[in-house]
C-alpha cells in the first residue's frame, strides 16, 4: 500500500441543472427555450410584466430528412428577440423558470433592493428593473409607504424583478 495521500479536485458544482432537455417538435408558444446560451420564452403576445417565446413553426420532412422547428424567441431579462432553427427530433434545452415573491423592506441609492424572504432573512444582492414602468411603480409604491411584494423570475444564475404586487399600506 501506499503512504501517498490522494486529493481530488472536482471542477462541477453539486447543484441541479440550468436546464433540462426537451424534442424541439414538443415545445410550444409560451414555452421556455434556451437560444444562445439566453433563457427565452415564445409566445404569440407579450404582457407588460413577462416576456415569452414568441413564434414557433414546423416545416415539413424535407429531401433531406427532418422536420425543423423555427424558434423566434424574447429573452426573458433583456427582452431581446433571438431565433433558432432545430430539427424537430433533437433535444433543445429548456431553461428551470423559478418565481419567488419577497417583501420590499428597502431601497438603496445605488439601486438595490433589500428584499425579505420567507424564512425571515433579508436578500440584498438584487437591482432595481430596467423597465421604465415597473420601476417608477415601485419606487412611488415605496414613497408613499405602501406595503409593497416584488416577484423575481431566476434562470439559468440571473434574477430579476418581473412584477410588483401592493397589499396595502404599512
Amino acid at each position: 500500500m501506499s503512504d501517498e495521500e490522494h486529493h481530488f479536485e472536482s471542477k462541477a458544482d453539486a447543484g441541479a441543472s440550468k436546464t433540462f432537455p426537451q424534442q424541439a417538435g414538443a415545445i410550444r408558444k409560451s414555452g421556455y427555450i434556451v437560444i444562445k446560451g439566453r433563457a427565452c420564452k415564445a409566445c404569440s403576445s407579450i404582457p407588460q410584466d413577462i416576456i415569452f417565446v414568441v413564434e414557433v413553426s414546423t416545416s415539413k420532412t424535407g429531401k433531406h430528412g427532418h422536420a425543423k422547428c423555427h424558434f423566434v424567441a424574447i429573452d426573458i431579462f433583456n427582452g431581446k428577440k433571438l431565433e433558432d432553427i432545430v430539427p424537430s427530433s433533437h433535444n433543445s434545452d429548456v431553461p428551470h423558470v423559478n418565481r419567488t415573491d419577497y417583501q420590499l423592506i428597502d431601497i438603496s441609492e445605488d439601486g438595490f433592493v433589500s428584499l425579505l424572504t420567507e424564512n425571515g432573512s433579508t436578500k440584498d444582492d438584487l437591482r432595481l428593473p430596467t423597465d421604465d414602468a415597473l420601476l417608477s411603480q415601485i419606487k412611488d409604491g415605496f414613497a408613499e409607504g405602501k406595503d409593497l411584494v416584488v416577484t423575481v423570475m431566476s434562470a439559468m444564475g440571473e434574477e430579476q424583478i418581473c412584477a410588483l404586487k401592493d397589499i396595502g399600506p404599512k
